[in-house]
């Protein structure tokens, strides 16, 4: 098994788009449930025993609640009339926050925010930890706008962004490493101050506007963020900062979670270069020194110095613990296993007990050497992955050798015999054959001359 190497403004349209979305998915599974009700039978005639039973629903609440949504048919006013009339006689029902689901979803698309905003509320009563409902709820708040609607929505945005800081990396997915899960809360607590300052912008709480989108900014580069801290900067009449946060906007890409219009941001920033210096003369080559600090030019000293490498002991690769790089011209004359890995690779975990176990086969051998090289593109994940994970071998960085070796998926092991020659190639790994598989190979490799 194999994985294959992956080679306006913040704020209400974005949003809108990630929560839709997820009210969408959830209303399938509301929706199957409610197919082909079976057929509506008669009430009994009350009789005289049976009187003071006479409040008693003659229909169970799950029939009449399938009964409610088929009489509806297409029309969704009805859908909507319906599930309210439903949730007056059954207040208490299991099924109270899914049916306050399916109204945000249905009064969304009868374009009434209104009742979607009150229908999330109810929802959120329901299910305090409703992200998706929370969120929706802090957008439609935003769109109808008041000083009072943006102090809830605010504090809407704070409920999610205090559950998502707190989450112990314990709580990650078994099939994501702490690396990945470290930098996806990272990434969500971003976009969540970034929501949250604009948020207190509106309201013009400009400090704690500028404190969350600090923050936001501080915890990865954003245009999105920079931009809003330009339009504060320009509201306090603070040229000079406006046109720093404004060219730092325009500079940086802009990403998922903090898109901008780079026209928006250009016209900004020319407005403000324009009441600055009375023209735009200098304006093009401040937005090149801007660019040039924030992604300087590679250094003589930074040359990667396995550019004119044309074969595997012609490599030196650097190591995660910033130790002195390994020459592979020192490994020379041995067998050498290659096992090409990535902190976000999930099969490359499953095969590093494997190579474990063929390592303690071989321990009592110096002539014998296991490499795991990493191929991640963020270098900065490797070091924190590696003081939790376990990785059979010496860790050390690809550093072009897997470019060299045409290594396109991973986990990819190779065993390089006494002469450099690859010996055994295994793109993914089989669990059922390959302890075996490579541990002939190793044999097979010393005996090479």
């Amino acid at each position: 098994m194999a994985e294959v190497k992956p080679n306006r403004h913040f704020g209400r349209n974005f949003i809108a788009a990630i929560f839709a979305a997820a009210i969408f998915i959830s209303a399938p599974v509301f929706g199957a449930r409610q197919q082909a009700p079976p057929a509506k039978s008669p009430p009994p005639t009350p009789t005289a025993a049976g009187a003071a039973q006479a409040t008693t629903p003659a229909v169970d609440p799950e029939v009449e609640l399938k009964a409610t949504i088929e009489a509806a048919g297409n029309d969704r006013a009805a859908f909507v009339r319906n599930l309210e009339e439903y949730l007056k006689r059954y207040p208490e029902t299991p099924r109270k926050a899914e049916i306050l689901r399916a109204l945000i979803d249905a009064n969304m698309q009868l374009r009434e925010p209104a009742k979607a905003l009150d229908a999330a509320e109810r929802a959120i009563a329901v299910d305090p930890q409703d992200t998706s409902t929370l969120m929706l709820a802090a957008n439609l708040l935003e769109q109808e706008g008041g000083d009072a609607n943006l102090a809830r929505a605010i504090g809407y945005v704070t409920r999610v962004y205090e559950r998502v800081e707190k989450t112990p990396v314990e709580d990650k997915p078994a099939r994501d490493s702490e690396a990945e899960f470290l930098s996806q809360q990272r990434s969500a607590e971003m976009t969540l101050l970034l929501v949250r300052g604009k948020l207190e912008s509106d309201r013009l709480a400009y400090d704690a506007a500028t404190a969350d989108l600090q923050a936001s900014y501080k915890l990865k580069a954003n245009p999105a963020a920079a931009l809003q801290l330009g339009e504060i900067a320009e509201m306090q009449k603070k040229t000079d900062a406006a046109i720093e946060q404004y060219l730092l906007a325009f500079v940086i890409p802009s990403m998922e979670g903090a898109e901008v219009d780079r026209a928006e941001v250009r016209k900004k920033l020319g407005n403000m270069w324009q009441l600055a210096h009375g023209n735009q003369s200098g304006l093009g080559e401040r937005i090149l020194e801007t660019y040039d600090r924030l992604y300087p030019p590679t250094k003589s000293d930074d040359v990667n110095p396995n550019a004119a490498a044309k074969e595997p002991y012609a490599f030196v690769l650097g190591r995660p613990s910033g130790s002195a790089p390994l020459k592979m011209s020192d490994e020379r004359g041995k067998v050498v296993v290659l096992d090409f890995w990535a902190t976000w690779c999930g099969p490359c975990r499953e095969v590093e007990p494997l190579i474990e176990q063929v390592g303690q086969m071989f321990k009592s051998s110096s002539d014998i050497v296991f490499l795991a090289l990493n191929s991640d593109d963020d270098r900065t994940r490797v070091a924190p992955y590696l003081a939790k994970e376990k990785i059979a071998g010496t860790p050390v960085f690809a550093d072009g050798l897997d470019a060299l070796l045409n290594v396109h998926a991973l986990p990819t092991v190779l065993v390089l015999d006494r002469t450099g020659k690859i010996a055994y190639r295994s793109d993914g790994v089989d669990p059922n054959t390959f302890v075996t598989s490579i541990m002939m190979a190793i044999l097979n490799a010393e005996k090479a001359k």
